[in-house]
């Protein structure tokens, strides 16, 4: 058994607890984590949603960790202790998607990352009165000191790379990145619009730059996040309440050749889809609760899909990311702010009124 701080979220309104709890030895599969660093995203408000269910509280939430493994549990063969890791999400491994190369179509992906618990119901987690808490959000709850996470959805990382930069790189980062460069493999030349610059967004500003696009269109309510689309490789922005919206990003053209929403809102996930040209893509990502609704007639000659974690395989696309980073290519470090782990609450207000791009709390030197 380790003993963890660990953020315990009690309450969908309420503030994060600072609580130590007891995590169980890793199972088959699975390895016991020292967390440095865990990146804060926008889907770890879905655990305040009340959407998963009563049980769901108490949780430990946090899905972009990185650490080092502190031990192994049978079975594992791809780390060992003292390995650096980046944690990204989980998959079952056996499916036909998972076989195929493609495990963020695993076809129990729900099952292994958005329910809290592993895929048999159980558990891994107690708090001092020995009660359970929801411990396996996308297969690690990394915020506390130490997690539990499984072979999958470990990604070993040169130890000459900071670990409390590369947290992000799990998720956030990676959907960006991946939707332009793994789901629209956007070719030079090409033009997109990016209807949300985030830090998922701006992930995919940069990863547009990298692919040659002829034209970046970045579409946002901050104007702070804007002008950092436009130093990131954004050839024009536009001011997402702009009354003629459609007009604003489509220009003087016939319409772009990809769009991506991250925002989930209705009218903006409409927007993106209307400014497209024919042929047009359109990714959608957005974690939101809205609904799509859109006249058939409306996409002749265009397609739209849903993805999740930028149709990534971890193991593969993350060392790229830290590649391009390294040869200056891929500045996704210019996202991050820094949070002490106890500052937790701040960093999740920060990211929501839009002061951060991207929080990163620090558990560990």
């Amino acid at each position: 058994m380790t003993h963890s701080r660990s953020a315990v979220l009690r309450d969908l309104t309420g503030p994060y607890s600072i609580e130590t709890v007891t995590v169980d030895p890793p199972g088959p599969g699975e390895a016991l984590v020292r967390v440095v660093a865990a990146g804060l995203c926008h889907t770890d408000q879905f655990g305040r949603s009340g959407l998963l269910g009563d049980t769901f509280l108490p949780a430990i939430l946090g899905h972009e960790g990185s650490g080092i493994v502190e031990a192994v549990g049978p079975g594992v063969t791809t780390v060992a202790p003292g390995d650096h890791v980046v944690l990204s999400f989980d998959s079952c491994g056996s499916c036909d998607a998972c076989v195929g190369g493609a495990p963020s179509n695993c076809v129990s992906f729900e099952l292994h990352n958005v329910t809290g618990s592993r895929p048999d119901g159980s558990g891994c987690v107690t708090d001092a009165s020995g009660a359970r808490v929801t411990s396996r959000w996308f297969g690690q709850s990394s915020f506390g000191e130490f997690t539990l996470a499984t072979a999958r959805n470990m990604v070993k990382v040169d130890t000459d790379v900071p670990l409390a930069l590369l947290g992000p790189l799990g998720c956030g980062i990676q959907t960006g990145a991946g939707a332009v460069l793994n789901t629209a493999r956007l070719a030079p030349g090409q033009t997109i619009g990016v209807f949300g610059v985030g830090a998922v967004g701006l992930a995919a500003v940069m990863a547009a730059k990298l692919s040659g696009a002829s034209e970046i269109v970045a579409v946002d309510l901050h104007p702070t996040r804007r002008a950092l689309a436009a130093e990131l490789g954004a050839t024009r922005v536009v001011d997402g309440n702009d009354p003629d919206l459609i007009a604003a990003v489509r220009g003087d053209g016939p319409g772009l050749d990809v769009t991506f929403d991250t925002t989930g809102v209705s009218a903006v996930m409409s927007a993106a889809i209307d400014v497209l040209r024919r042929p047009g893509l359109c990714i959608l990502v957005g974690a939101g609760l809205d609904t799509l609704t859109v006249f058939p007639a409306a996409l002749a000659g265009k397609t739209v899909t849903y993805v999740y974690e930028g149709s990534a395989v971890p193991q593969l696309f993350i060392p790229r990311l830290i590649d391009l980073w390294k040869r200056g290519l891929f500045p996704f470090d210019r996202l991050i702010t820094e949070y002490p782990f106890e500052a937790i609450d701040q960093a999740e207000a920060d990211a929501n009124s839009g002061v951060t791009v991207k929080p990163v709390l620090l558990l560990k030197p």
